[in-house]
C-alpha cells in the first residue's frame, strides 16, 4: 500500500556528482516495501507540477520512524531543488511504488548497475545478506560511488570504467561474461542501468542461459499508471508502463529493439 508523508531529511551527503540522503518516512517502509528495486515519488518544489521518481538505495524498518536511502544526480530543475534541501527539511514523499526484483533472501544474484543504476542494486546486496556478487560500472574512478557498502555487503564485487581508471577498462558485459564462464551457478542476474547497458548484460545472460531481471527508466508523470507517460514496448507487441508493471522486468519481455 502506497502512502504519502512529510519526510525530514536526517543525513546528506556529497558523494562525486551525487548526493546521497537519508530520510525518515513514518511506517512507508512497514506498510509499502515489497522488493529491493522499489522506487518513490518526491515533490520538488511548489512551483513544479510533476513528482520526480528517485530509486531506492536501501531502506530500513524503525521506531519510530522507518530509514529510507536514495542517491540521485541533479538532471534538471527539480532534483536541483531537491538537492539544495538541508538536513532538517522536509519534502512530501509517495512511495514505495513499483514492482522490484524477484528474490528470495536465501538466494544468490549477480547485481550490474551502470552510473545511476548502482544504487538500486546495494538494497539488492543488503536483501540476499552477502551472498550476491555485485558487477558496478562507472564513467571514470571520480564518478564511483558506494563501492565500500557493497564490498561489505557482498561476497565479490568488480568495477568497471570507461576510461580505465579503476578496475576493468571497458563495459560491465563483458565483466557479466567473464563472472558467467567462471561461475554461472546464480539464480538471477539483476541489472539498473542505461538501457543500452540493460541490453547488452540481458544478451550475455541469455547465452548462459541465466533468467535476466532489468529495472527500467522512463520518464514519468503520475507515478501510479494514470498518465501513460512511461510506457514501454514489450516484445509480444503489448505496451507495459514502468511505474505501474515495473520498473522491474523480466529481460525476455522486453522489445529491446523499439
Amino acid at each position: 500500500m502506497k502512502v504519502e508523508r512529510k519526510c525530514r531529511i536526517v543525513e546528506k551527503t556529497q558523494m562525486g556528482d551525487a548526493i546521497y540522503m537519508v530520510l525518515e518516512v513514518g511506517d512507508m517502509v512497514r506498510t509499502s516495501f515489497t522488493a529491493p528495486g522499489q522506487f518513490v515519488h518526491i515533490k520538488c518544489g511548489d512551483g513544479l507540477l510533476l513528482r520526480r521518481p528517485i530509486s531506492v538505495c536501501s531502506c530500513q524498518e524503525c521506531e519510530p520512524s522507518d530509514l529510507l536511502a536514495l542517491v540521485f544526480e541533479v538532471r534538471g530543475e527539480g532534483t536541483a531543488w531537491l538537492a539544495r534541501r538541508p538536513e532538517g527539511h522536509t519534502v512530501d514523499v509517495l512511495g514505495l511504488l513499483g514492482n522490484g526484483f524477484s528474490m528470495d533472501r536465501e538466494g544468490r544474484y549477480l547485481l550490474v548497475g551502470g552510473g545511476i543504476g548502482v544504487p538500486p542494486m546495494r538494497g539488492c546486496a543488503q536483501y540476499t545478506g552477502g551472498r550476491s556478487t555485485a558487477i558496478l560500472g562507472f564513467r571514470s574512478r571520480e564518478k564511483a560511488i558506494l563501492l565500500d557498502r557493497f564490498r561489505d555487503e557482498c561476497a565479490k564485487v568488480a568495477v568497471a570504467t570507461d576510461d580505465g581508471s579503476l578496475g576493468y577498462h571497458g563495459l560491465v558485459d563483458a565483466l557479466v561474461r567473464q563472472e558467467l564462464e567462471r561461475d554461472r551457478a546464480y539464480d538471477t542476474v539483476l541489472a539498473c542501468g542505461p538501457k543500452p547497458m540493460l541490453k547488452s548484460v540481458a544478451k550475455v545472460a541469455a547465452q548462459f542461459g541465466v533468467p535476466c531481471q532489468v529495472s527500467m527508466e522512463e520518464r514519468m508523470g503520475c507515478g501510479v499508471g494514470a498518465c501513460l507517460v512511461c510506457a514501454t514496448p514489450m516484445k509480444d507487441g503489448t505496451v507495459k508502463h514502468v511505474c505501474k508493471d515495473g520498473p522491474v522486468f523480466d529481460a525476455e519481455e522486453v522489445d529491446w529493439d523499439a
